[in-house]
Order: C-alpha cells, then structure tokens, then sequence
C-alpha cells in the first residue's frame, strides 16, 4: 500500500516531520475508515508536516510480527520521538491526539 504524505502547507508545527506507520488488513471497512480518519486528522492538526505509511499485514505479516503488532487497526507514531500507539478506533479525535501526543497546530 502507499504512502499518503502531505509537505507542501506552509503551516508549521515545531518545523517537525511526524512520521505514522498504519498497519491494516486489506482494504476493509473498518481499515479504510482508519486511513480517512487519521489523514484527517494530520490535515487538520499537522498540515504539511507528516507522512503516513500504510502496511497491509496480510501482505507483510513479518512486519507486523517485528513491529508487535497484536490487533488493527493500530496507528504507530514513529517520530517525532517517543514511539506511541493507537490501537482500534480512530475516529474519537481527541483521543486520538491525546494518545499520539499531537499538539494543536
């Protein structure tokens, strides 16, 4: 799967790239609804500053298995430092920010 990158907004949080790793199964429901909402999410909160790697763990269960991966959909904040995790819903905004530890732009 590709990844969704968006660095062209002028806006800026702390000049930071924040880097997500989302691991999904297929194109389900459930996964596609976790890509839309966390891509909004960045757009509205870190426009311009993040890249969003999408991995299929059926197409790359080593992966998952090397990245702990226990349950999806699960979102991995991979920078800016420290790693964080959100596993299941996305679509509860802010508790979606409180976890990735996302400061409002």
């Amino acid at each position: 799967m590709p990844s969704m990158t968006n660095t062209e907004s002028p806006e800026a949080v702390a000049g930071e790239l924040w880097e997500f790793s989302l691991y999904v199964a297929n194109r389900t429901p459930r996964s596609l609804n976790a890509m839309l909402d966390l891509k909004q999410i960045c757009e509205n909160h870190l426009a311009g500053h993040y890249r969003i790697e999408v991995v299929d763990v059926l197409e790359q269960p080593e992966r998952a298995k090397s990245d702990q991966i226990v349950a999806i959909p699960t979102v991995v904040r991979k920078s800016p430092p420290t790693i964080r995790r959100v596993i299941g819903d996305l679509s509860k905004t802010e508790r979606v920010l409180a976890a990735l530890d996302i400061r409002r732009a």
